[in-house]
């Protein structure tokens, strides 16, 4: 088996060869940091719908996809100057031996949840000495990740601050609440200027709900919708084939045929109707 440190060694061989402006890849030599980072998020999620599937063999696919982006960015940066792959390399790992002083130092923890206390302690002090002054409990929460994540985040580090409901009965009482004033916004004339505004902040807050009652209940938000997306695309596609299979199409039909073409599918999955 190759050492893996040839094989990084090859992978930023053929990076460079891609990126150099003398026989190098067209495609590759357009691109800079902000046209990339939309294909790096992208393989974030490949990574994590492989993992959901449980299948190996993609997810090692995938995670060669994701590192390729790190070693993407890291030649861009290294064209100008900025840092290379080993510095990012260096980077990281002095980073987990910074966090990690229960395992590499004197530091004690005995639980994951003193781990989280650690953690949050030294990087409060990580944003101190680079001169960040923000102390609050929210400061260094990243506004470049999906706004779904970025609330579970806002709402994990007002928890571990005190600021939390004890269990998820206040959080469903809350959800019926924002629930009734979107319905109320609804309810008011198409007219108003205000409405798309207002209804716009009633769904915002009942959204923002629904994240904190999967945390709650102990559910990762994000894996919750890929399941629930990956369930209605395949009930969807099994409704358009019963409906080929009848000679018609879902356009011909009506909402009373669309709900029994639904509940067709999923009994099909082995799910009653209540």
């Amino acid at each position: 088996m190759t050492a893996p440190g040839t094989q990084i060694q090859r992978l930023l061989a053929i990076m460079a060869q891609l990126r150099n402006p003398d026989g190098g890849c067209p495609w590759d030599l357009a691109q800079d940091f902000s046209s990339i980072a939309p294909y790096t998020i992208e393989e974030a999620y490949e990574v994590a719908d492989a993992i959901d599937r449980g299948d190996l063999d993609d997810l090692k696919d995938e995670l060669g996809d994701l590192l390729l982006q790190v070693v993407f960015h890291a030649q861009m940066a290294s064209e100008q100057g900025a840092f290379g792959f080993d510095d990012v390399v260096r980077a990281i790992s002095d980073k987990l031996l910074r966090r990690h002083p229960h395992v590499f130092a004197q530091a004690r923890a005995d639980d994951a949840n003193a781990v989280v206390q650690n953690w949050d302690a030294i990087k409060r002090q990580e944003r101190a000495d680079k001169g960040h002054t923000d102390a609050s409990a929210l400061a260094g929460i990243s506004r470049g990740m999906p706004e779904w994540q970025r609330a579970a985040k806002l709402q994990a580090r007002a928890a571990r601050a005190g600021f939390d409901w004890p269990d998820p009965a206040p959080v469903i009482a809350k959800l019926h609440e924002e629930i009734a004033e979107v319905q109320v916004e609804l309810a008011r004339a198409g007219d108003d200027p205000l409405r798309a505004a207002r209804l716009q902040d009633e769904i915002g807050d009942l959204l923002f709900v629904c994240i904190h009652l999967a945390r709650k209940a102990q559910v990762d938000a994000g894996s919750a919708l890929r399941q629930a997306n990956a369930k209605f695309e395949r009930r969807f596609r099994a409704m358009e084939a019963i409906a080929h299979g009848q000679g018609t199409t879902l356009h011909a039909l009506d909402l009373a045929a669309h709900e029994a073409l639904w509940a067709q599918a999923k009994q099909a999955e082995g799910e009653p109707e209540p």
